[in-house]
């Protein structure tokens, strides 16, 4: 069984619907603004990352987008990247799991591109990858309906990332101390 570690609040449910970084409407845009590692966080993000031709370092997915399944373009798109490892783990919505936070922190500190298949929900995911991710990276994700979210990789964004999982239900010790490893 997958242990939770935290879970959103319902008091933190408006302030996360707020994008977190410029909204791009396209990607050509998006990735000449995009530090490196580029860390993706959602199927439709990835999918269009990969159809401009840059493979993300880190990617997660969980085949579906605002709690639909995702359609068999951005499913087979996705299938079909070349990442050099995939990583299955489990994460319920709303929750950040010790499996996913183990999982992201390895992707981040290996030397191969990943991909993270989470059976359940990828969303929270954006806030521990900016906090984890290296100095000067990008975390993308999706805004439904606006676009894509481009995340700089800095103190200021990981402060701010920081100070929102401080405010989650559970052990936030625990989860920094994953992330921090």
């Amino acid at each position: 069984m997958t242990e939770t570690v935290v879970e959103l609040p319902d008091s933190l449910r408006a302030e996360l619907k707020d994008p977190a970084g410029r909204v791009y409407t396209e990607t050509a845009a998006m990735l000449a603004a995009a530090g490196e590692p580029l860390v993706t966080v959602g199927d439709v993000v990835t999918y269009h990352v990969l159809e401009a031709g840059v493979e993300p370092f880190v990617a997660l997915v969980d085949d579906r987008t605002e709690r639909t399944a995702v359609d068999d373009r951005v499913a087979d798109r996705v299938a079909a990247a070349t990442f050099d490892r995939e990583v299955k783990t489990t994460n319920p919505a709303a929750t950040l799991t010790a499996e996913l936070l183990s999982v992201l922190r390895a992707a981040l500190d290996s030397d191969e591109t990943t991909l993270v298949d989470v059976d359940g929900e990828e969303d929270l995911a954006t806030l521990p990858a900016v906090v984890a991710a290296p100095a000067n990276g990008s975390i993308v994700y999706g805004q439904p309906g606006e676009g894509m979210v481009l995340v700089p990789v800095e103190s200021a964004t990981r402060e701010r990332m920081r100070a929102l999982l401080s405010r989650m239900d559970g052990d936030t010790e625990r989860l920094f101390s994953i992330l921090e490893n």
